[in-house]
C-alpha cells in the first residue's frame, strides 16, 4: 500500500509537468515591445499632450506680430438740414489709416516667452510618453504575475490532489486518518479560491492595459512571457544625477523658469509706451481744397504703481514659484529614484535567496516529508506545511521578479531623456 501511495505522488509530479507544457503551447503570447509601439501612437493622454504642444506653437508667431492696422472711412457734414458737401468748408469725405508700433523689444520678448512655453509643453509631452510606457510595463508585469500565480497554483494543486489520493489510500488501508484527507482537500479548495481571485485580477488588469493602449476595454490580450531582467548597473548617485539632468519633466520646469524671467523683462518694457500713428485724407468738393493729417498718440502710464509695477511684481512672483516647483520636482524625483533603486536591489537579493536556497531546500524537505509520510514516520500536517511553504516561496519569487521589473520601468521613466516607438 505504501508503494501504491508513492506511485500516486510520482504520477502526480509527471502530470504537473505535462500540464504546464501543454498550457504554455496553447497560449498566445503578448509582446511587450509591440505594446510599447502601440501605446505611443494610440494612447489618448499622449495624443492630447502632443496636440497641446503643437497648438502652443501656433501662438509664437502671434506673439511676435504687431497689432493690425486700422482703416477708417467716413463722411462729415455741417448741419442736419441738408447735404452740404461742396457748400460748406467742413463737409467732406474722410479716409484714415492707423497703426500701433510697440516699443522696441516688446514683441521679441513676447515671442521668446511663447517659444519657451512651447518648448516646455513639448518636454512635458515627452514626460507623458515616458510615464505611459512605464505604466504599460507595470501592467504587463502585473499580468504576468497573475498568470504565473495561476500556473504555480495549478502545479501545486496537482500535488495536493496526489497527496489527497495517497491519504485516501492510507485511510482505506486502515493506517491513515480521515483528518489527513480532509486537510488535503481543504488546502485544495483554498488554492481554488486563490486561483479564482487571480482570474478576476487578470480581467481587471487587462481592462486597464487595453484602456492605456487606446483599445476597446474588452479587446483580447495574450499571455505575457517572462523576459530577461532589465539591465541596471548605475549607482544611486548617478541615477539621481541623471534624473536631474536628462529627464524631460525637469527640463520642462527649467523652460518655465526661463519663460518667467522673460516675462519679467516684458513687464518692465510696459513702462515704455507704444506709439500709434494715424494718417488721414479728407476729400472736399467745390472751392475747398482736399486736406490730410498725420497724428502720433501714445498712452501716459500715470497709473504705473497699480498697473505696470504690479505686472512686474506678478512676473517676479511667478518666476519664484517656478523655481520652487523645480526644487520640489527634483526632491520628489530623488525620493522616487531612491525608493525604486532600493526595491531593485532588495528584489534581486530576495530572488537569489528564493531561487538558490529556499525553494530547492523546501522542495527537498517536501520530498523527504512525503517519503516519511508514506512510511508512517510523520503526519499529514508536515507534508501540507512544507508544500504550502514551497508554494509561498515560488509565488514570492515571481512577485519579487515583477516588483523589480516595475521598479526598473519607473526608474527609466524618471531618468530617460526620451522614448521612441521605432
Amino acid at each position: 500500500m505504501r508503494n501504491k501511495a508513492a506511485s500516486i505522488l510520482l504520477l502526480g509530479l509527471l502530470f504537473v509537468s505535462a500540464v504546464g507544457l501543454n498550457k504554455a503551447a496553447a497560449e498566445d503570447f503578448l509582446d511587450l515591445d509591440k505594446l510599447i509601439v502601440e501605446v505611443l501612437s494610440g494612447n489618448h493622454e499622449i495624443i492630447a499632450a502632443e496636440t497641446k504642444a503643437d497648438t502652443s506653437a501656433f501662438r509664437i508667431s502671434q506673439a511676435a506680430s504687431p497689432p493690425d492696422p486700422m482703416i477708417s472711412v467716413g463722411y462729415q457734414n455741417e448741419g442736419f438740414q441738408r447735404f452740404t458737401l461742396g457748400e460748406e468748408q467742413g463737409a467732406q469725405f474722410m479716409l484714415g489709416l492707423a497703426q500701433t508700433f510697440s516699443f522696441p523689444g516688446k514683441l521679441a520678448l513676447k515671442e521668446q516667452a511663447a517659444a519657451k512655453e512651447t518648448d516646455s509643453l513639448k518636454l512635458a509631452s515627452e514626460d507623458v510618453r515616458l510615464k505611459t510606457v512605464a505604466r504599460v510595463k507595470e501592467l504587463y508585469f502585473d499580468l504576468l504575475l497573475s498568470y504565473k500565480t495561476i500556473e504555480i497554483i495549478a502545479e501545486r494543486a496537482a500535488l495536493f490532489d496526489s497527496f489527497t489520493d495517497a491519504s485516501i489510500a492510507r485511510y482505506s488501508s486502515g493506517i491513515g486518518q480521515q483528518e489527513d484527507v480532509l486537510m488535503a482537500q481543504k488546502e485544495k479548495y483554498m488554492l481554488m479560491e486563490k486561483e479564482e481571485m487571480e482570474r478576476q485580477k487578470i480581467q481587471s488588469i487587462s481592462g486597464d492595459l487595453n484602456t492605456t493602449l487606446g483599445r476597446d476595454v474588452n479587446s483580447p490580450l495574450g499571455r505575457p512571457v517572462v523576459r530577461p531582467k532589465a539591465p541596471f548597473t548605475m549607482t544611486l548617485e548617478g541615477t539621481i544625477r541623471r534624473a536631474y539632468e536628462a529627464a524631460p519633466a525637469i527640463r520642462a520646469k527649467e523652460e518655465l523658469i526661463s519663460q518667467a524671467k522673460i516675462k519679467i523683462e516684458s513687464a518692465k518694457k510696459d513702462f515704455y509706451p507704444d506709439v500709434s500713428l494715424s494718417a488721414g485724407y479728407f476729400k472736399r468738393s467745390g472751392d475747398f481744397k482736399d486736406m490730410w493729417s498725420l497724428t502720433a498718440s501714445f498712452p501716459i502710464p500715470i497709473f504705473y504703481k497699480k498697473k505696470q509695477s504690479m505686472a512686474v511684481a506678478e512676473a517676479a512672483s511667478m518666476a519664484a514659484e517656478a523655481e520652487h516647483e523645480l526644487d520640489n520636482a527634483k526632491a520628489m524625483r530623488a525620493a522616487s529614484v531612491r525608493e525604486n533603486y532600493t526595491m531593485i536591489q532588495s528584489s534581486e537579493k530576495l530572488m537569489g535567496l528564493y531561487k538558490d536556497a529556499l525553494i530547492p531546500r523546501t522542495w527537498q524537505d517536501y520530498e523527504l516529508a512525503v517519503s516519511s509520510y508514506i512510511n508512517g514516520r510523520v503526519d499529514a500536517l508536515n507534508v501540507v506545511t512544507r508544500l504550502k511553504s514551497l508554494l509561498d516561496y515560488e509565488l514570492e519569487y515571481w512577485s519579487q521578479y515583477a516588483a523589480r521589473e516595475k521598479a526598473a520601468a519607473r526608474i527609466e521613466a524618471l531618468t530617460a531623456p526620451s522614448v521612441r516607438g521605432e
